[in-house]
């Protein structure tokens, strides 16, 4: 990579931070095409690997995630040590492959003593993390010890995104028997099978990237997914490529106003500088599917407004939890993960208790 590129790319990063992502766009675009690299264009095939890789340094496509998603915030490196397992608890990983793509996971399991599991979660993380390091800030395995519950954590490729992002940007990976979407929810199915999840017991959570895929899951695959936690996260479709992805996550996505309404928690701060919190209210927006009751509180040294939509059995199917002077972090996450903020309320507790409070479908 040239001194110019490099010097380049310090400048998008600048006008990034200071909420100028039409700039940062024209600056990337710029330097790609001084360096012989064309511009963005829409992939004409839904194979994940149709954005090929950038002659110079990287595509587009990973400028964007390095530039993007959680690149704002300088964190410390995540520590990538195994958590401490209870007795007769694992962590298992593995490989699921498909016809559209193969990822690696973790698959967490307590101790159920004999009996079933009460549903599952898949966890989905946030750009530059990994399962381990996912599982350990989000606390979801005590969680999952508790409740009875299998937990799933994906691992993105670095091939598919050198930052570890889930390619949220791409048409070709908003939709269903395609890309990521398709690879995700067959991981999801194959634990349905392997665990004998109960009907209607399946939903996806995430954080920024991850949150931004797990809305795409609950959109594209409502017969695998019963229930959606986005913390930190961005609307269906908010983008189809790299200025607009920039533009979503500086100033708030489209209204996906042809969103299927499907139970959804969503968590955002009010201090979030990397994806603008208006892209909450437009994921829980489209969830919302009557009059909203909103209330104010305060947990641990947070306090937070939530706004709910009640079914007309008394149930939420949505929860928009705002949370003030958060910034880009899972509120109430453990500090031995990255992006944890553990001042706020649980997320991880809230969203559990959420899905779990929905009722069960029928078979």
């Amino acid at each position: 990579m040239t001194d110019d590129f490099k010097s380049a790319m310090r400048r998008a990063s600048e006008f990034v931070r200071k909420g100028n992502p039409a700039d940062a766009t024209k600056m990337i675009q710029a330097a790609l095409a001084k360096g012989g690299v064309s511009g963005p264009s829409t992939p004409q095939t839904p194979d994940a690997t149709a954005f090929g890789t950038a002659k110079i340094g990287r595509s587009l496509r990973e400028t964007l995630a390095r530039l993007g998603t959680l690149s704002r915030s300088r964190m410390p490196a995540a520590d990538v040590t195994e958590p401490p397992l209870p007795q007769g608890a694992r962590f298992d990983g593995d490989t699921f492959a498909c016809a559209q793509g193969s990822r690696d996971y973790r698959t967490y399991i307590p101790d159920l003593s004999g009996a079933p599991a009460k549903g599952l979660i898949m966890m989905l993380h946030g750009c530059k993390q990994s399962p381990v390091d996912f599982a350990k800030g989000t606390g979801m395995n005590a969680l999952a010890d508790r409740h009875g519950l299998i937990v799933v954590y994906p691992a993105q490729s670095r091939r598919a995104n050198m930052q570890s992002c889930w390619n949220w940007f791409g048409p070709a990976d908003q939709m269903r028997d395609a890309g990521e979407p398709a690879i995700l929810a067959g991981l999801a199915q194959k634990m349905q099978r392997d665990h004998a999840i109960p009907h209607g017991r399946s939903f996806v959570a995430g954080l920024s990237a991850g949150a931004a895929m797990a809305v795409i899951l609950g959109q594209t695959y409502t017969d695998v997914f019963s229930g959606v936690g986005a913390h930190s996260g961005l609307p269906y479709k908010a983008a189809h490529n790299a200025r607009s992805a920039f533009a979503a996550m500086g100033s708030g996505g489209p209204d996906a106003q042809k969103a299927r309404p499907i139970p959804t928690i969503v968590f955002h701060g009010d201090a979030d500088s990397t994806v603008h919190p208006a892209n909450g209210h437009h994921i829980a927006g489209a969830a919302a599917t009557g009059p909203q009751v909103q209330e104010d509180g305060n947990a641990g040294k947070r306090s937070f407004t939530r706004s709910s939509t009640l079914s007309p059995h008394g149930h939420p199917v949505m929860e928009h939890w705002t949370i003030a002077g958060l910034g880009h972090a899972w509120s109430g996450g453990h500090s031995a993960g990255s992006y944890t903020d553990p001042d706020g309320p649980d997320a991880s507790a809230e969203m559990v208790r959420f899905f779990l409070d929905l009722p069960m479908k029928s078979a």
